[in-house]
């Protein structure tokens, strides 16, 4: 696997990045695991998820994918680059999406919750 400096950030990466979308709704967490375990072994140490993941999903499911990530990076974190993005709908009000400070404060506290960790690495507006 080629690593290259992500942009100006001065993170390493891999240079393919692992897209976890449908983890959790078209990937049932046995499978999401075995992907990402197999991304790993092929060097992959670049992940992305996003809080309205999985794709396709509704409110019951949002923020699925990042638990499924969180429990397979638990004992392993500082080994990965995590990407998560928030601005989708993450629930029935107004106020559940978009880029207002107080969205997206609250949308980073819970991507931090369900990733398990007190980090991310890359956090973007979806």
């Amino acid at each position: 696997m080629d690593y290259v400096r992500l942009g100006r950030t001065g993170l390493q990466v891999s240079r393919l990045c692992l897209g976890t979308m449908t983890f959790g709704l078209q990937c049932d967490e046995e499978t999401s695991r075995a992907i990402l375990d197999r991304a790993a072994e092929g060097g992959i140490t670049f992940l992305d998820t996003a809080d309205a993941y999985p794709l396709g999903g509704d409110v019951d499911t949002t923020g699925r994918t990042e638990e499924i990530l969180g429990r397979w990076l638990k004992g392993k974190r500082q080994d990965y680059i995590v990407a998560t993005k928030c601005f989708a709908p993450v629930g029935p009000n107004r106020w559940d999406r978009g880029n207002s400070r107080k969205h997206i404060l609250d949308a980073i506290d819970a991507s931090l919750d369900r990733l398990g960790t007190d980090y991310v690495d890359l956090y973007q507006l979806h």
